[in-house]
């Protein structure tokens, strides 16, 4: 019987909580305060799923993860964090809650995520998230959020991720994000919204790594011009959020909800857009090229003087001074970015972030950097060389002209000049001399006179066809005084009439 007892006594032990049992039976004290029925293990703290209506009055100090998702908490008290100053993570997803209330996180100054996803929240009020300066993320999604106060979001300097998408919001100030700082948030999910009223200017006004991770689609945006523009080049540019979903982006062409066209495939609608309309908009990005190895200095260019200036990497490191964690880009005293040796992981987007009493809290100053090698240098050009070369030839042409004149061919060889050394074969006439002869011998006019410009004298032209392999084409001879002036003076005569010598009957016209 005493076994029993024992038994029973450890049973109750492990059902109150106060330890486990490991792989060969023994016992292992449970975490001093560990709620009933929840799991401590190290600083994790995990009651999700427990159906708890309350949160649990007793919380170990030494949580830095706490989980209490997936339960039917309704009500948060003020001051309920005070006793875990460790705590680094706070999960209250898949709840009851539909108001949060002043100082719920007063306490949690250390605080890096909290998830709120999956509640009834439904507006969030100026002091609802007092003491959360430390927060990175925050996951408000699929909730039924239709307002935030002006300021809801201020205190939140260090908030890099925030989600609000599935929601009921039919608005949202871009202007100044309700209070939220631009220096650190890299993604903003807005989408499966409400929203149908988006200021424009301001929208384009976002610094650009913000733009990459702006979530807007599923939104019953308005089929506006400079907005679809403004979409395009995001697309155009690979902006993550716009790519990523380009076909979940949608807008109201009638202002009824049944009149949801997709901004990327139905392009038709905005055929009478004009690009001048998105003209201004953006400030275009400064375009700088740049080689291996070189030096490379960015200026903030700002409206006003700024009391403080971060840069933003392309790799989304937000530089600060001395500069950045590997040391090779420099953050100088007047808030410029030196590079003393540009490598190909510097290519991408700097975007200067400028701050101060009068600028706006986006004011930004952009840098596309392309970074390329070095192309190999050609072999310098020897123009001295060169034109000695040239001179030289020159003479030697001068020379072979002087005293070694080219050869006139063999059909000369017969003049004495001639300086080739050819055969002296029989001279052929050709046809056209031989007809050219026969004309000379009938004209009317002596070979030796001393003029030999037109005159009034008859000249012979013969017609002779089937001499010589013509192949019965007729071919012409004029004689070489041939009146050009008169052409009117031809005329055909036939074979009869001809004082030709040959006998052959043909064409003469004289």
């Amino acid at each position: 019987m005493a076994w029993l007892v024992a038994l029973g006594a450890l049973l109750c032990m492990l059902r109150v909580g106060f330890g486990t049992l490991d792989s060969e039976g023994f016992l292992i004290p449970a975490p001093h305060n560990c709620p009933y029925k929840c799991v401590c293990a190290a600083d994790l703290l995990s009651c999700a799923g427990l159906g708890l209506q309350d949160v649990p009055a007793a919380l170990p100090a030494a949580a830095a993860d706490l989980d209490l998702s997936h339960n039917a908490l309704q009500r948060l008290r003020p001051g309920w964090l005070a006793p875990l100053s460790r705590l680094r993570a706070l999960r209250l997803g898949h709840n009851e809650l539909d108001m949060l209330g002043r100082g719920v996180f007063t306490n949690a100054s250390g605080l890096r995520l909290l998830d709120l996803s999956s509640n009834a929240l439904k507006a969030l009020g100026r002091h609802d998230l007092d003491g959360l300066g430390a927060l990175e993320m925050l996951f408000l999604f699929n909730n039924r959020l239709a307002h935030f106060d002006e300021h809801a979001f201020r205190g939140l300097g260090a908030l890099s991720r925030l989600y609000l998408g599935c929601n009921e919001l039919a608005s949202f100030s871009f202007d100044h994000l309700h209070g939220l700082g631009a220096t650190h948030l890299r993604t903003l999910d807005l989408s499966s919204n409400r929203l149908g009223r988006i200021p424009i200017p301001d929208l384009a006004a976002l610094p650009a790594f913000l733009k990459n991770g702006l979530y807007l689609h599923n939104n019953p945006l308005p089929c506006d011009c400079r907005l679809y523009h403004l979409l395009q080049r995001w697309h155009q540019r690979g902006l993550t959020a716009v790519s990523d979903f380009a076909h979940e982006y949608m807008c109201l062409a009638f202002k009824v909800p049944t009149s949801r066209v997709r901004f990327f495939e139905h392009s038709r609608i905005f055929e009478n857009c004009s690009a001048a309309l998105a003209w201004g908009l953006e400030r275009p990005e400064e375009q700088l090229h740049v080689q291996v190895g070189r030096s490379l200095r960015l200026h903030c260019n700002t409206s006003a003087p700024a009391l403080r200036i971060a840069w933003v990497s392309p790799q989304h490191e937000l530089l600060v001074a001395p500069g950045s964690r590997n040391g090779s880009i420099a953050v100088l005293a007047d808030g410029s970015l030196a590079i003393g040796n540009v490598q190909p992981w510097h290519e991408g987007v700097f975007v200067c972030l400028a701050t101060g009493p009068r600028l706006h809290h986006n004011q930004t100053h952009e840098y596309n950097v392309s970074v390329h090698f070095p192309h190999p240098e050609p072999e310098a050009f020897n123009t001295g060389f060169t034109t000695l070369l040239g001179c030289a030839v020159g003479l030697v042409l001068v020379l072979l002209y002087l005293f070694a004149p080219p050869c006139p061919g063999c059909r000369h060889c017969y003049h004495r000049t001639c300086c080739c050394c050819c055969r002296r074969w029989p001279r052929t006439p050709s046809p056209l001399q031989e007809l050219s002869a026969h004309s000379s011998v009938l004209s009317t006019t002596p070979p030796d006179a001393p003029s030999r410009k037109a005159s009034v004298h008859k000249h012979v032209v013969f017609l002779e066809p089937g001499r010589r392999s013509l192949n019965g084409r007729v071919q012409l001879a004029i004689a070489e005084d041939f009146d050009l002036y008169n052409p009117m003076g031809l005329r055909f005569k036939t074979g009869s009439e001809s004082a030709s010598s040959t006998g052959s009957e043909g064409l003469v016209m004289t």
